[in-house]
């Protein structure tokens, strides 16, 4: 606030800051006064930076009187001051105008007070309508109280701002915390993981060693029989001059030498075809274990990768959020600061794009790979249908299928040898029928660890009776099938072949499946 005059401060004054023009030119014209205008007026008195000037009429017409509105502040007030010191200099001031009684036809100026205001007249009028009396010294009391007022909203502002800002910080630091735990979580269970990874290649290379050192042993027990033989035909050799007869059954016991010879050279060439084999079995097993290896930890690593994408993407979004709400103006390197965290965030951003399009590509391998291994599995279905192997710990197994041979030792359990297979049969009959039927669904869901699952629902009515009359036994080789049938073939509802370990009760994995077959080719080549 701009420091007044001593002799102005208990002046009333009107405000807004207006000063009063008389004796302005007029004319009768038309059968009226006429003046000039506001604006040639405002032009005039330029000098002065009027807002606006405003002429007053009434019913004749222009009444020689004009309002000079100046601005609200202090400098308004001054200019206005110096509207009035400048008529008052020139000799056309208040007093003049009521001192003289040949006014002439110049304009007097002063500025507008209390006189002004009460007067009666257009002047007194406008004034009282548009302004009020005030002193400067209220003038400045008021401005002072609004600027204490405005002090102390913002002061009120400030805090608030610096609360929520330590409130966003403690947050922020939280959650830094946190994500630091997560990350060294995510370190140990990854370490963890690369260290059975390793263990588990350790066995699968001690496994195919023990293969090719037990292919070694095999070669060199066959090299040394051959020498054996070799050895036996040259003593035959010096033998056979000894006698006639004994000739002859030398030749006959070198011609099943050399026929047991020529079996051996074959049983050779077969056990190089079987190793040869085997060795692209293995080799061929290790490239593959090894690509499911590399997948998994390409996986694994993007999956970290995505991650910690997320951790640091959030870091940067609650360090911009902090630097947004920082207090007081914002200087050059507050703004280059957020522009910096901004453009980090929008890098990072776009890195999360290319990874999330990258997953999206090896989904669609990975669920290649699975149709692939599904049509393996398919394919050595439908050649163990072919094979006839006799009980084994591998094989085909029906799912959802009832066992006839346990439904009948379940029955004879409870009614004598000859209705047991009677009733067995029967039995197991209605029950396939009842598990085929589609409309029967005696099943319930459960949500388990956040997912939903479907289990059987101990108050169905047909299991229930079932339970009654025939017992446990019974009823759990149904709810078995059940069980299956649900698990394989929901909506269908027949069963379907399965390749299963006998030996262990589950679902047999392509790597058991296959050492089977070689096994059983083994066998089928050692009786040939």
């Amino acid at each position: 606030m701009e420091p007044q005059p001593l002799g102005n401060r208990d002046d009333q004054f009107v405000w807004p800051w207006m000063g009063v023009l008389v004796n302005v030119p007029t004319e009768w014209k038309n059968g009226r006064q006429v003046g000039e205008s506001g604006n040639r007026l405002k032009e005039q008195l330029s000098r002065f930076c009027p807002q606006k000037v405003i002429p007053l009429w009434n019913y004749r017409g222009h009444t020689g009187n004009a309002i000079v509105e100046f601005a609200k502040d202090w400098s308004g007030f001054k200019n206005a001051l110096a509207f009035e010191n400048h008529f008052e200099a020139e000799g056309y001031g208040k007093r003049d105008w009521k001192g003289k009684k040949h006014r002439g036809s110049e304009m007097f100026g002063w500025v507008a007070r209390a006189e002004d205001h009460i007067c009666h007249g257009p002047i007194g009028d406008y004034l009282q309508k548009n302004g009020d009396l005030k002193t400067v010294s209220d003038l400045e009391s008021e401005g002072a109280r609004k600027t204490d007022k405005l002090v102390a909203d913002l002061a009120g502002a400030i805090e608030v701002k610096n609360r929520h800002v330590q409130e966003l910080e403690v947050k922020c630091n939280e959650t830094t915390a946190l994500l630091d735990r997560m990350m060294d979580q995510r370190e140990q269970l990854l370490q963890k993981y690369n260290k059975e990874i390793r263990e588990l290649q350790q066995i699968a290379r001690r496994h195919s060693q023990r293969i090719i050192n037990e292919n070694e042993e095999l070669r060199s027990q066959l090299e040394s029989k051959m020498q054996e033989l070799d050895l036996r035909s040259k003593e035959l050799d010096q033998l056979a001059s000894q006698s006639d007869s004994d000739r002859r059954n030398l030749e006959q016991e070198k011609e099943k030498n050399k026929l047991k010879t020529k079996h051996l050279k074959m049983a050779t060439l077969e056990q190089q075809k079987a190793d040869e084999n085997v060795l692209k079995l293995v080799e061929e097993q290790k490239r593959e274990k090894q690509a499911a290896l590399d997948k998994i930890l390409k996986l694994e690593q993007q999956l970290n990768a995505k991650q910690k994408l997320e951790l640091e993407i959030q870091q940067l979004q609650g360090k911009l959020e902090v630097m947004k709400h920082m207090p007081g103006e914002e200087d050059s390197e507050s703004k280059k600061k957020i522009e910096e965290l901004s453009e980090e965030l929008q890098e990072k951003l776009d890195e999360m794009d290319a990874m999330e399009s990258l997953n999206q590509t090896l989904v669609i391998k990975e669920r290649k790979s699975n149709d692939e291994l599904q049509h393996a599995r398919k394919e050595l279905i439908d050649g163990f249908k072919e094979l006839a192997v006799g009980r084994a710990n591998i094989g085909i197994k029906r799912m959802g299928e009832l066992d006839p041979k346990a439904f009948a030792n379940a029955c004879k359990k409870r009614t004598s040898k000859a209705d047991a297979e009677v009733m067995a049969a029967l039995l197991c009959s209605k029950w396939e029928d009842e598990i085929r039927d589609s409309n029967w669904h005696p099943f319930r869901v459960v949500v388990v660890d956040g997912k939903e699952r479907e289990v059987l629902s101990e108050n169905d009515e047909k299991l229930r009776e079932l339970k009654e009359e025939h017992g446990e036994e019974v009823y759990a080789l149904v709810t078995k099938a059940l069980l299956e049938i649900n698990e394989y073939n929901p909506s269908g509802r027949y069963p379907v072949p399965e390749l299963w370990n006998f030996k262990e009760g589950r679902k047999a994995t392509l790597k058991e499946v296959v050492q089977h077959v070689i096994k059983q080719w083994r066998t089928h080549k050692r009786k040939r």
